[in-house]
């Protein structure tokens, strides 16, 4: 198994155009989604483009509207050579870390797709790590903005998740999962240490453990003094853009 340093991959295979990225023919791209929130699993897609099927407007999933993405989700499940999306449980993510369960989605990402009958040529991983597959595997930083395979797998994951977290917000309303889609806002947290964890939240996330340590007295407690939030402000509050950094 081949596997290059992310400058050299960038240099090499980042851009699209490139002699040895033109050499490849089944590209791979890979990407993840929901590395950073505090509840459900972590998404990860491989796509396989059509050369002969081209897609307009792939492009890294954070910049595009949740419309947008809808739309070439679509298109992407409809003209590809091939795609696989996977995850990894939060049962998964607390045993294994973050990190490793992650890695594992996109092992089974990959391993899903090439067990549709299109075996890679070349997997291409968006950021500085790359997942054990029995490919030739390289890392490319900022991958999702620069190879449209990853662009394709990074909303593939991204679609695949904000529809798994419509399903908890349907039986766990209280949480507005709908809003925050699981990341560590004020209102989530609030949420936490007014009704607890429900099954899908990852207990090993330290904001989780610590919105769990806050008894309803003291919630209570902060409410009347007119700053439900204030102390929750020194959790640390993961965004989206948590994703796109290992």
């Amino acid at each position: 198994m081949a596997r290059r340093g992310s400058a050299q991959a960038s240099a090499q295979l980042g851009l699209e155009l490139s002699p040895a990225a033109a050499a490849v023919q089944r590209r791979c791209g890979v990407d993840e989604a929901g590395r950073g929130p505090l509840a459900g699993p972590v998404f990860a897609a491989a796509v396989v483009l059509n050369p002969k099927r081209p897609i307009r407007g792939l492009a890294d999933s954070k910049i595009l509207t949740a419309k947008r993405r809808e739309e070439l989700y679509e298109q992407i499940c409809e003209r590809a050579l091939a795609w696989h999306i996977a995850q990894a449980s939060v049962e998964e993510i607390d045993t294994l870390n973050i990190l490793h369960a992650t890695m594992l989605a996109m092992q089974r990402a990959v391993q899903g797709l090439a067990a549709s009958g299109c075996t890679p040529d070349l997997v291409q991983v968006d950021g500085n790590r790359c997942p054990q597959v029995p490919y030739p595997v390289e890392a490319v930083v900022k991958g999702d903005a620069l190879v449209k395979s990853i662009s394709a797998a990074s909303i593939l994951a991204k679609v695949a998740r904000d529809r798994e977290l419509l399903t908890l917000h349907a039986m766990f309303p209280q949480y507005g999962f709908d809003s925050h889609v699981g990341y560590g806002t004020p209102q989530h947290l609030a949420a936490l240490a007014e009704f607890g964890a429900t099954p899908h939240h990852r207990r090993s996330f330290a904001p989780v453990r610590e919105a769990l340590s806050r008894t309803p007295a003291t919630m209570a407690a902060m409410l009347a003094a007119g700053e439900p939030t204030s102390s929750l402000a020194t959790l640390p509050a993961l965004s989206p853009e948590a994703d796109s950094a290992w």
